[in-house]
């Protein structure tokens, strides 16, 4: 063969080469998601969730654009905003969500979810988390339930062999932990939400949950009566020091740190506290145990606080057929039980094996059958009056004293939020 023929034969070989690797970046399609999973434990869990979903389907590329949880909280509704949102993304069930659909930037879902027939795998429950205005805008990927996670060998060593009920029993559980010379409760508030749990179980559990479902909307006021009653029972734990100290400079993973090693009993703390804790070699049953938060008021409804985490498709999405697909393959029962176990959720799907459950984790959502659930605070409300309850917490946590001046100051926000 001479050198002319041979370039052309090898001409032709590179072209057809280059078709074909044309072709296939084309037929390759990017799903851009951003989510705020970017703890190391959220991120491994999520990386092997594409990983699996592109494995399965080639002709999909998953553009990962996690966000720090913090950072996610503002980022993200100044990029729905926006004219080049990601496909896909992370988000709260709730007011947050409302939040985003009253701004008509979200995707209605219905015909999803009812061609996909998710009514069969997403109980009635978790559901209703999924709906705002009359259509579906939020696909639950998982439940986490807040109650006390604590170490069993510090009640032990104070003379606990049962967990409290009542408030009553809770009360002298936490002086029995005092005078074993250990703080019972860790806070780390220093990102102000883990403290909104205080609030929400000291409204729902003095007030009513129906009160605090009428706070969460405007509809009474934070320096009412029933809100300075509720202040007032969480400044008497404060007062008797049953608090570590400082709550503000420590975050979520510290105060969980101080639990683990005895500085503190117990804390108050949603279901993704077991994920970090697992990551930390920590045996569940062993070294960790959980018991809901006690009734103050028999006369008043048991619920449970916590959050749904669910996905959205911005209305403004690139590639909704892409991040409808990756949807579907977060909801099988492989991925959500790998979800499950690597973040310490409960399956937001009722056909993945329960199995997967530590006994931690079971006792959490045998519980969560039994009760009403709500939304935490800051996925209760908007994100405007969410930022002024936030920062009250934090204050109170500072100085428990200025409680009056505090509720004053976010009633005054909410006056301008809601327009009383």
């Amino acid at each position: 063969m001479n050198g002319k023929r041979l370039l052309i034969v090898w001409l032709a070989l590179m072209m057809l080469t280059l078709g074909v690797s044309l072709a296939t970046a084309q037929d390759t399609q990017d799903v851009s998601i951003v989510h705020y999973y970017s703890s190391a434990l959220g991120q491994e869990s999520m990386t092997a969730l594409f990983d699996s979903f592109m494995a399965a389907n080639p002709q999909y590329r998953v553009v990962d654009n996690s966000a720090g949880h913090e950072d996610f909280k503002t980022q993200i509704l100044v990029t729905i905003a926006g004219d080049n949102p990601p496909d896909l993304f992370s988000y709260w069930a709730g007011a947050r969500t409302q939040f985003i659909v009253d701004a008509e930037r979200l995707m209605p879902l219905t015909d999803f979810w009812n061609e996909n027939s998710l009514d069969d795998i997403i109980p009635a429950g978790v559901r209703s988390a999924a709906v705002y205005n009359g259509e579906i805008y939020n696909i639950p990927m998982n439940v986490h339930v807040v109650g006390f996670f604590y170490n069993p060998e510090v009640m032990a060593n104070a003379g606990i062999t049962e967990m409290p009920t009542d408030w009553e029993g809770f009360l002298a559980m936490c002086d029995a932990i005092l005078a074993s010379g250990v703080a019972p409760i860790a806070l780390g508030s220093m990102n102000r939400w883990p403290a909104q749990f205080w609030f929400d179980y000291m409204v729902s559990y003095t007030a009513g949950a129906e009160f605090r479902q009428q706070l969460m909307a405007g509809e009474v006021a934070y320096n009412s009566p029933e809100v300075i009653a509720a202040m007032e029972t969480w400044k008497s734990l404060v007062d008797a020091g049953y608090f570590v100290a400082d709550a503000n400079a420590y975050d979520w993973t510290d105060a969980a740190d101080q639990v683990a090693n005895g500085e503190a009993a117990m804390t108050l703390m949603g279901t993704f506290i077991t994920g970090y804790w697992n990551g930390n070699g920590l045996v569940p049953g062993e070294d960790y145990d959980f018991f809901p938060f006690p009734v103050i008021n028999p006369e008043l409804p048991v619920v449970t606080h916590g959050t749904v985490d669910g996905w959205a498709i911005p209305a403004a999405a690139a590639n909704p057929e892409g991040a409808q697909a990756l949807i579907l393959h977060m909801l099988s029962p492989e991925s959500q039980a790998l979800w499950a176990q690597g973040q310490g959720a409960l399956a937001a799907v009722n056909n993945v094996d329960t199995s997967i459950y530590s006994p931690v984790m079971q006792a959490a959502a045998d519980y969560l059958a039994q009760v009403e659930f709500l939304s935490g605070y800051d996925l209760s409300t908007t994100p405007p009056m969410a930022e002024g309850g936030l920062t009250m917490f934090a204050q109170f946590m500072n100085d428990p004293a200025g409680y009056l001046t505090y509720l004053d100051e976010v009633e005054a926000v909410a006056v301008e939020v809601f327009e009383k």
